[in-house]
């Protein structure tokens, strides 16, 4: 499991965090709160500050980093099961993970649907739009056409649902740069096996957990060797292990 936190190494700001987070530096786009930018209905009175920030977020404007490589790693030498990310900004399919491994529970910008006719299109399409500054339109019937992530009030990607066969099969779960604060992405860190272990790797300690044998380690997750700090168990992970210095 992967959040914003494994990319702020490549230069991409994370969400939460305060003053630095996407959140907190949107008041150039005028809204009327943050999460506004975010919100389907927001979205189709006014696409505008969508398309503005997506120029800075588009594929292509960051490269991955050693988080991104350790998971491909993984792949590899065939320990990964899947990989589930909340993240939009596709680095892990730079980093050669295979899209059949992945899980982008909050979308993508490698596709594109018409918000009006439902043409498909892919994401390279809205490109020449997207960086001159337009707004991408459809060209059968003229409507917006919007990168496939999630907007609040949009449903999750149908394959979400692998996580019901995928985390029954984990041996280990490993989840790097989350706060954890968005469900249902979530709770997917309770839905392993109770005698699964849980890797939390992340600037602050998140939990506890509902289930299940759980070790934290607290740093920056892509940064290189991160600092390493206590374990907790049974319950989930121990607040007393390290203190909070941000939130990602």
């Amino acid at each position: 499991m992967a959040g914003a936190g494994i990319s702020t190494p490549s230069g991409i700001p994370d969400f939460r965090s305060p003053g630095s987070g996407l959140y907190d530096n949107l008041q150039q786009y005028n809204l009327p709160y943050a999460e506004a930018i975010f919100e389907i209905g927001f979205f189709h009175r006014n696409p505008a500050p969508f398309f503005a920030l997506a120029k800075e977020l588009y594929p292509g404007n960051y490269r991955p980093n050693l988080t991104h490589f350790f998971v491909h790693l993984l792949h590899q030498k065939g320990q990964l099961l899947r990989m589930y990310t909340q993240n939009i900004d596709g680095l892990e399919r730079l980093a050669g993970i295979p899209p059949e491994k992945l899980v982008e529970a909050h979308g993508t910008f490698a596709t594109a649907t018409c918000t009006s006719c439902l043409q498909k299109y892919k994401g390279e399409e809205l490109r020449p739009a997207v960086m001159s500054g337009s707004i991408p339109k459809c060209s059968i019937c003229g409507g917006v056409v919007k990168p496939d992530i999630v907007f609040f009030g949009e449903e999750l990607p149908p394959h979400f649902l692998k996580y019901l066969t995928d985390f029954p099969l984990a041996d280990l779960l490993i989840i790097m740069g989350t706060s954890l604060e968005v469900e249902p992405f979530a709770s997917l860190a309770g839905a392993v096996r109770s005698s699964v272990p849980r890797l939390l790797i992340n600037r602050d300690l998140v939990g506890p957990f509902v289930q299940g044998a759980a070790l934290s380690g607290r740093g920056a997750a892509g940064g290189g060797g991160g600092r390493r700090a206590g374990a907790g168990g049974g319950s989930g992970l121990d607040p007393r292990a390290a203190g909070s210095d941000g939130s990602r």
